[in-house]
């Protein structure tokens, strides 16, 4: 049980890499005003210069995250239904953590344990590497509540990661796909138990600190363009921009002495 004193979101920096845990294990870590707003601002804070430079998410107790608390929302409610212009306010609160965390430098690893249903499933999706525990389930929950299944980003992701039909699957019905679909489909790199996927995480972002800082972002940056591009022509143009942008830094001739020295190397961000 979280007490009142815990943040909703923690937060553990360790050696450029930030581990952040949804920490509302006794609501399965559902999203209520003040996760929600937690996340928003820590997405929407991260810059080049932050000293994270990878990030882990994940969900404390044995959910990622069940999606927006209900029971929650019933208990702020009153008699009177909020307005378009209110509800339109609060939806965009909510998906600006997914624009925030395309949109960050930082590549975003997550380990998703037990439910990702609605916002949890669209927050596992935007990130760019997905762990899963045999045990994990995610669904676009929003349908099976009265909403339609496109909402916070999952109607972009999903088609794009594992196909039209298979997308319209899941959407359509809102029903679960399990761990071991969802690595058949190529949605989660990899299943094992938390523990192990946690090592894998930290492995995973060593790696990724052993590109430079420029590096780092500029390829999450052309991964996420290259999924909407016109041609291969605007591709292939936006990675030779990147390559020489690359080599003009001190990085980069760092990076080339410490390959050729068989050493780690030593990045200062420049």
């Amino acid at each position: 049980m979280t007490s009142a004193t815990e943040p909703v979101l923690r937060v553990e920096s360790r050696g450029g890499v930030d581990w952040l845990t949804m920490n509302r294990p006794q609501r399965l870590n559902a999203l209520d005003d003040a996760l929600v707003r937690a996340l928003r601002e820590y997405f929407q804070g991260l810059t080049a210069r932050s000293s994270a430079r990878v990030v882990v998410l994940q969900g404390a107790g044995r959910a990622f995250c069940a999606g927006l608390d209900l029971k929650d929302q019933a208990a702020a409610g009153s008699d009177a239904p909020p307005g378009v212009s209110d509800m339109l306010e609060q939806q965009k609160g909510i998906r600006d953590i997914m624009l925030a965390m395309r949109r960050c430098p930082q590549p975003i690893i997550s380990v998703v344990q037990g439910a990702a249903s609605g916002g949890g499933f669209a927050l596992a999706l935007a990130t760019d590497v997905r762990l899963a525990t045999p045990d994990a389930r995610m669904n676009a929950a929003f349908i099976r509540i009265g909403l339609g299944a496109c909402d916070v980003g999952v109607s972009y992701f999903l088609p794009r990661m594992v196909g039209s039909s298979v997308a319209a699957e899941y959407m359509l019905t809102g029903r679960f796909m399990d761990a071991q679909r969802a690595y058949a489909l190529g949605l989660v790199s990899r299943v094992g138990p938390l523990a192990e996927l946690q090592a894998e995480a930290q492995a995973l972002a060593d790696d990724m600190l052993h590109a430079t800082p420029l590096a780092l972002r500029l390829t999450k940056e052309a991964l996420g363009l290259a999924v909407d591009a016109a041609s291969m022509e605007a591709v292939i143009a936006l990675e030779d921009r990147n390559q020489v942008l690359c080599t003009q830094t001190s990085d980069f001739h760092e990076g080339m002495s410490a390959f050729l020295e068989k050493r780690a190397p030593r990045f200062t961000g420049r």
